[in-house]
């Protein structure tokens, strides 16, 4: 058997991940010895009486910020059982978590993320003990704990065996830079409201065209900034246009 997925969170609230790795697809993955998630307290490593990790910022300024010392050295211990990992800081500077960017760190064999709080980190942690920033968004949390969590699922799903289906992660939504089509299930009829008639006859070759006229239906209608990066062929762009045709002439005819 292969060596497992390995993740080392430094925070200085581990009661945060518990349940979460615990649970669902995450959890089944770590039983079956494919996801390896550990945490590190970077409270026992401060030096100071009271073993803080803040401080008052030199400068002045609303807020407290996470002292260096305490992370360099919880750094320090991570790496002596990690040390091939990539080490990431979970902030708002960082580059966005995309799928590609999830499909590359899958590609490790280690990470380490550091959490920050309060109004951020001493930027000496930053310089001493990291590779990369990475943002899971442009909006701003209480820490950076639930950042890391968002980033483990996202990068696990590419881990190989986590997901029952190997082409689970390459159907879903941005894998190919487009919005997934829609999805249904039992019953086929729901108080009137009916499966479409094209996922039901079998028709393989029929049912790939209508998820993917769907899909780029999803993507111009709620998400049409995608579709200036996403790969498209002649073909998408020939039902694209065709798409868009209707969407105007339906819009035409309600006003």
């Amino acid at each position: 058997m292969s060596e497992p997925f390995r993740v080392n969170i430094l925070t200085i609230f581990p009661e945060m991940f518990g349940s979460f790795f615990a649970a669902s697809i995450l959890g089944r993955a770590r039983e079956q010895g494919l996801l390896d998630v550990s945490v590190t307290d970077i409270r026992p490593f401060s030096d100071s009486k009271h073993h803080n990790t803040d401080d008052y910022p030199f400068g002045g300024g609303a807020g407290m910020v996470m002292m260096a010392q305490p992370i360099v050295e919880a750094m320090a211990a991570a790496r002596k059982e990690f040390p091939a990992a990539r080490r990431i800081y979970l902030g708002p500077r960082g580059k966005k978590l995309t799928t590609p960017l999830a499909r590359e760190l899958a590609r490790e064999k280690e990470l380490i993320l550091l959490c920050g709080h309060y109004e951020g980190v001493d930027q000496r942690a930053l310089d001493a003990c990291v590779d990369e920033e990475i943002s899971i968004g442009d909006y701003i949390l209480t820490g950076g704990e639930p950042a890391a969590m968002v980033l483990v699922d996202c990068v696990a799903r590419f881990i190989p065996g986590v997901l029952g289906s190997a082409d689970s992660p390459e159907e879903e939504s941005f894998s190919d830079g487009l919005l997934e089509y829609p999805q249904y299930t039992r019953p086929r009829n729901l108080n009137g409201m009916e499966v479409p008639e094209v996922l039901l006859n079998g028709d393989h070759a029929k049912i790939r065209e209508w998820r993917r006229r769907e899909s780029l239906r999803a993507t111009l209608k709620y998400r049409p900034d995608l579709l200036e990066t996403a790969v498209l062929d002649s073909r998408d762009r020939k039902m694209l246009e065709s798409i868009r045709k209707v969407m105007s002439e339906t819009c035409f005819s309600e006003n």
